[in-house]
């Protein structure tokens, strides 16, 4: 059964998603593929890793990096988890490109390349926001890219971190 719980931030609800003992969701309300992981039919519930997860919260929106994560369990494909374990490695106020994260995969992996287009895609599919950090993910040359709780959350998340685009 996943359960459900929420948080006010700045830039609007949040909600989050757990199968009772992890956080397997964590949406801005609205966003594209919300909810896309859950289970059956959730119910309200507060847990402890609702807790957990909105004092990391708490502290990420007061402009400070979280010095701990609640425990996830990633709901995806093994190749969209490869992805995610690399955005969990992106520090507080730094970013990567698509094109970096395809690079490490393929070094990873031992192949001459990786499409930058299916990181774009494992990317957007993030099902838990912010602690997987897909905003602070850049295009090309830096650009400012998609983003799917909408390109203006990603702007003001990075500005949070001390990134300018």
């Amino acid at each position: 059964m996943d359960y459900l719980g929420h948080f006010a931030s700045p830039l609007g609800g949040i909600t989050m998603a757990s199968d009772g003992g992890c956080l397997t969701g964590l949406w801005f309300d609205g966003q594209k593929y919300f909810a896309d992981t859950l289970r059956g039919v959730p119910r309200e519930k507060d847990l402890p890793v609702f807790q957990e997860t909105a004092r990391w919260l708490s502290v990420y929106f007061s402009g400070k990096a979280p010095d701990f994560t609640p425990p996830l369990s990633m709901r995806t494909t093994p190749f969209r988890q490869e992805v995610w374990r690399i955005l969990l490695t992106i520090p507080f106020g730094q970013t990567m490109t698509y094109g970096d994260i395809a690079g490490r995969i393929a070094r990873q992996k031992g192949i001459p390349h990786m499409s930058a287009q299916a990181v774009g895609g494992a990317v957007a599919h993030n099902a838990i926001s912010l602690i997987i950090p897909c905003h602070r993910v850049l295009g090309a040359g830096g650009s400012l890219t998609g983003y799917a709780g909408g390109t203006e959350k990603k702007a003001w998340l990075l500005s949070l971190e001390g990134i300018y685009i």
